[in-house]
């Protein structure tokens, strides 16, 4: 059955415990597509990356977001707390999601809830029809965080579980760069910080190729921390972003900015 709302703030409450002065990012609910509740009915849907999924589950049943919205606030009463909106397709729905946060904290106010000393509040960059709202969309949040997975796929028409297609684009491609440079560069104008998280940064190329394009937060998996904290360790970011940026203005085609990488990495004396 669903979490009871005293049972998620039993869990917030530790998990913001364990980090201590750490910041921790909570992404509301994010199901649908690759990811399953064994507590929820499953919808059948023809293309479920598509669909009916996180955010716009979340907004069709307020119930469910409010739900956990209320525990996240009261688990971060007295502390800084983030939390962070998925598979947002218009600044529509930032508005609507980030209604519901004041429509919680003003409950909480009136029934005497400690409330959190801090809150931000931000939104996932994974659909390609965001980068085309990036100045609205930034005015209103206090932090972006780009889902490569996603976003990379829908860029491309690519189905990544799809093995017959998944190896038709390079996740390095000049038209991906692009857009991750736009991202970070409109983020750094509006004085917003922009991390990212996916499977990209998983991988110390990935990574390499993300700070130079001007990243300083990464989200990756804990088995991947220890070979991509060595990568930056050792890596000069300036040289690496004076590297990228003459690659992105070539026309496409004309230069792999994975080879380019390579060869960096190489010759700077980087493991990858």
């Amino acid at each position: 059955s669903l979490p009871r709302s005293s049972d998620q703030l039993a869990l917030y409450r530790t998990v913001l415990d364990a980090a201590g002065s750490k910041p921790v990012t909570f992404r509301t609910l994010d199901i649908g597509g690759d990811k399953a509740l064994p507590y929820m009915e499953t919808v059948i849907e023809e293309n479920p990356a598509l669909g009916w999924r996180a955010i716009r589950l979340g907004l069709d049943r307020p119930g469910l977001l409010r739900g956990q919205i209320r525990a996240l606030l009261r688990a971060g009463g007295g502390r800084a707390l983030k939390i962070m909106f998925p598979m947002i397709s218009d600044v529509a729905e930032f508005d609507q999601a980030k209604a519901i946060v004041e429509r919680e904290l003003t409950y909480l106010r009136q029934h005497g809830h400690a409330l959190p000393e801090r809150i931000d509040v931000g939104t996932m960059v994974e659909v390609p029809a965001l980068l085309y709202q990036l100045d609205e969309l930034l005015k209103k949040v206090d932090f972006v965080s780009v889902g490569s997975n996603d976003l990379f796929q829908f860029l491309f028409a690519v189905d990544r579980g799809n093995a017959k297609v998944s190896e038709r684009f390079d996740t390095m491609s000049a038209p991906i760069m692009r857009a991750l440079r736009d991202i970070a560069r409109k983020a750094q104008a509006a004085k917003k910080s922009a991390s990212l998280c996916g499977e990209m940064a998983s991988k110390p190329i990935g990574a390499l190729a993300l700070i130079a394009l001007g990243y300083r937060s990464l989200s990756l998996s804990a088995t991947a921390l220890g070979p991509v904290k060595a990568m930056i360790l050792d890596l000069d970011a300036k040289k690496a972003e004076a590297m990228m940026a003459p690659l992105l203005d070539a026309p496409s085609g004309t230069v792999s900015i994975r080879e380019r990488l390579t060869a960096f990495a190489e010759a700077e004396g980087l493991s990858l």
